[in-house]
């Protein structure tokens, strides 16, 4: 059997933090943005990571690109490990991994013109380019998304913030990439223009074969465009299957709350479900709490939940879940 596309093994990513008020010599502390996090993504296949903000989902996928460094574990690109490669491998490595950003308009800089903007990632991985393949292939890639190949003269600012949004994408696949991390393209949309950039990516998936990592807090969204779903609490994956399968038989509490947080169309349904609230507010990544991280706001929490970190168990051909209770929150 051939390697995944990706493959994240026990991946940590730790910043350290400055004490305020401490004094200049004192110890930083450490803060755990991503702990032993583990994910895998087949070629042309979306997964679909959610959570709360401040579960580490952004620290997650810019650990996977190379932005930020990770301070344990592996991240397989075709079965070879990408953590603290140099940098001529980074670059190479970056061809086929692409990211787009979650605010459109601050992703892109003001002072170039949108055709040096899409351009720019060609240049940079193919150096050997003439300038009219260049802007051949500019155009193309701006028809390709829904823009006029005639507005390459433009700057940033005269476009609307979906304009900005598949201007972002056109500079993500210019260099013909295998994966794109989306971290959150469009959560700063209105919900018109949000659907009309999902089925963008999909019909983008489908012709050129792209694998997703589609990350966002709302569910909703994410269950429409991914094959795949995995669940993100301060910094741990704490449930992960198939999305029809998640959505259909949650069984971390967490993962039903964020279900139960999805308004229904119909107000009569929605007025008679049950909907299961969190209390409290997500614990701080510098001082988690012992044992299970989601203990402090769980309904099904058991006394030894405070001792022990839950092991991530099997449950059926292809369903993950960090929780020993977890048949007491299946519904």
């Amino acid at each position: 059997m051939s390697a995944p596309l990706l493959e994240v093994r026990d991946l940590s990513v730790t910043f350290k933090v400055a004490q305020q008020g401490a004094w200049p010599w004192s110890a930083p502390r450490l803060l755990q943005a991503v702990k032993d996090a583990s994910l895998v993504l087949e070629p042309g296949q979306t997964l679909g990571l959610v959570g709360e903000s401040g579960s580490g989902k952004s620290s997650l996928a810019r650990a996977i690109v190379g932005t930020v460094p990770a301070s344990n574990g592996q991240v397989l690109w075709r079965g070879e490990d990408v953590v603290g490669m140099g940098a001529a491998r980074h670059r190479t490595h970056g061809r086929h991994v692409q990211m787009v950003f979650q605010d459109p308009l601050d992703a892109l800089n003001p002072r170039m013109t949108v055709g040096q903007i899409v351009a720019e990632p060609l240049r940079t991985h193919f150096p050997d380019l003439s300038k009219a393949e260049i802007r051949t292939r500019v155009g193309a890639m701006m028809e390709r998304v829904g823009l006029l190949p005639a507005l390459v003269n433009r700057y940033p600012h005269e476009f609307s913030g979906g304009q900005c949004q598949r201007i972002g994408i056109a500079r993500a696949l210019i260099t013909e990439p295998e994966l794109v991390v989306c971290d959150e393209p469009v959560s700063a949309l209105d919900v018109s223009v949000q659907a009309q950039v999902v089925n963008l990516l999909q019909d983008l998936q489908r012709d050129m074969g792209l694998a997703l990592l589609f990350i966002a807090h709302d569910l909703s969204v994410v269950r429409h465009i991914s094959h795949r779903i995995a669940v993100m609490y301060l910094g741990r994956i704490v449930e992960a299957a198939d999305a029809s399968d998640l959505i259909a038989k949650p069984r971390h509490p967490y993962t039903k709350a964020l279900i139960a947080s999805v308004p229904i169309p119909s107000p009569k349904a929605e007025r008679s479900r049950h909907r299961p609230v969190l209390k409290g507010e997500l614990p701080s990544p510098i001082a988690p709490p012992s044992g299970c991280v989601f203990r402090t706001r769980c309904p099904i929490a058991q006394p030894s939940c405070a001792e022990q970190i839950p092991a991530v168990e099997r449950i059926g051909a292809d369903h993950l879940v960090a929780c020993p209770f977890a048949d007491l929150a299946v519904t």
